[in-house]
């Protein structure tokens, strides 16, 4: 679909009768819950985010204490206010009114791993001091400022006694950076609402998502004994990030070798390197800054740049130099994928798909190297084609260099593009309201939300556009002027929705 299409297609929405301002008196409702409770959402994000949600795969989420405990405040503050709650396992909804047709509002409580040397505090804990103004912990911004705002949101209009012609039901799933086989269960015996909202995305209104895909390579070959090689090379927290470290070893460098590494060192930007030669060998480390997966323009990538070091370097074929002669002649410092074979295209509206390094696994009994490779695919190319153009980038590289991929994992997911979402327009009205920003637009992203699993599911926040998002990287936040934002739009949502 092209773009000059889907905007003719949104723009029908503006004029039909779903289309919608905010009233005086919603607005009304939406500044009340702002002069009662932004200082209670702050504490109650307190509390969210002081639950260290982070799926493993020793202990299922529903039989994990953290979460259990995550969901026995949940339930507190449902009690509190007057509200419904269900506990399903995965998934716990949290709802108000009665009524047979229902507006869903979808987050997740989930959040990923955190690397607490990097944070100022505890990334558990939040800090409100380091950075005024800013309320930075692992689930401020992904999801759980967004859960604590939609709460008081539904607590603002109950307070009020508006009668709503739809139910308002607060989702929160707790395996979505992990999992989605459970809610995809889940989904197979959930009603669908008469509308649906995640706020686990942007502003102003995103009605188009690429498909979270990944290209998982495993590399074999035992260390020689001589000659010029790389070992202990490491990179990556986890696969829907941008990695902010990445290091090598290299040994048996010579002095022609070392200046050409100098020299490609010089040549990088964005990144900071340390080569620093000890007894066993050089140890190069590279620092870039993590960021969203999705987002990769918004972080400088550790493993695709320290691979660069080693451009015109002739490593040995062990499972370190063929990790990074992969990522290097394959990947390179682009971030669409135009050194991968033909697979790199794009979208009118939902731009680039991207192509990221993002984690580097060791087997230690094996030595093997798994490199995953984070893609994020618009509309625009088939998946049997891309799936095609894949496995021909991959077999034409190992005829080169003459070695054996061990294992290859390739998974190409399914992007979203919803042009016809009855309450798309009304909520790009309230941005526009709020904000005024009366030139904004509907928007694509990169990230992929639970929103894929619902009939007309569109996103609406908590990020702003043009500015970075920190959910997935090492210095999360949200900050307080947000959150008071998000609390009137979120209110005005509410009522609108409520009644349409």
């Amino acid at each position: 679909m092209k773009i000059s299409i889907l905007a003719s297609a949104l723009a029908l929405l503006s004029t039909s009768a779903l289309a919608a301002t905010v009233s005086s008196d919603k607005d009304a409702v939406a500044q009340y819950a702002l002069s009662q409770y932004q200082e209670a959402q702050i504490h109650t994000l307190e509390n969210l985010v002081s639950f260290p949600t982070v799926n493993t795969g020793d202990i299922k989420a529903p039989n994990n204490p953290v979460f259990i405990g995550f969901k026995s405040y949940l339930k507190l503050k449902a009690e509190q206010f007057g509200f419904d709650y269900q506990d399903f396992g995965y998934t716990v909804l949290i709802g108000m009114g009665e009524q047979r047709d229902k507006v869903t509002i979808v987050t997740h409580g989930d959040v990923q791993p955190a690397d607490a040397s990097k944070w100022a505090k505890s990334p558990f804990e939040l800090d409100k001091t380091t950075e005024p103004g800013k309320l930075i912990a692992r689930g401020s911004e992904d999801d759980k400022g967004a859960i604590a705002t939609a709460l008081y949101a539904m607590k603002a209009i109950k307070d009020k006694d508006i009668e709503l012609d739809n139910r308002i039901e607060l989702m929160v799933y707790l395996a979505e950076e992990s999992d989605w086989g459970p809610i995809r269960e889940f989904m197979t015996t959930y009603e669908q609402p008469k509308y649906a909202v995640t706020i686990d995305a942007s502003y102003p209104v995103v009605v188009a998502e690429k498909g979270w895909s990944l290209i998982a390579p495993t590399f074999s070959g035992a260390n020689p004994n001589d000659g010029l090689y790389a070992s202990n090379l490491k990179g990556g927290a986890f696969v829907s990030q941008i990695p902010e470290d990445a290091s090598v070893i290299v040994h048996n460098a010579d002095d022609q070798t070392k200046t050409r590494l100098q020299r490609n060192i010089s040549a990088l930007q964005g990144v900071k390197v340390s080569m620093v030669e000890q007894e066993d060998g050089l140890h190069i480390r590279v620092k870039g800054t993590s960021a969203h997966s999705s987002e990769p323009e918004a972080g400088v990538n550790a493993i695709a740049h320290l691979a660069a070091i080693f451009d015109g370097v002739a490593l040995a074929k062990n499972s370190d130099g063929q990790a990074l002669m992969f990522i290097n002649e394959l990947i390179g410092l682009g971030l669409y994928g135009k050194q991968f074979g033909d697979i790199a295209y794009e979208h009118d509206f939902m731009g680039p798909m991207t192509v990221a390094p993002t984690l580097l696994n060791r087997d230690e009994q094996s030595n093997d190297i798994t490199l995953s490779v984070n893609l994020r695919r618009p509309m625009g190319k088939d998946e049997a084609l891309l799936a095609e153009q894949i496995d021909t980038a991959l077999k034409m590289w190992q005829q080169q260099h003459q070695v054996t991929l061990s294992n290859v994992e390739v998974e190409i997911g399914t992007p979203m593009l919803l042009d016809n979402a009855p309450h798309a327009q009304a909520l790009l009205d309230i941005f526009k309201h709020y904000t005024g920003a009366q030139d904004a637009s509907f928007v694509s992203i990169g990230g992929g939300t639970n929103a894929k699993l619902f009939d007309n599911a569109v996103s609406f926040g908590p990020s702003m556009p043009g500015k970075p998002y920190t959910g997935h990287s090492e210095h999360e936040f949200i900050t307080e002027e947000q959150l008071a934002l998000n609390l009137k739009m979120y209110t005005a949502m509410m009522l609108t929705l409520g009644k349409m």
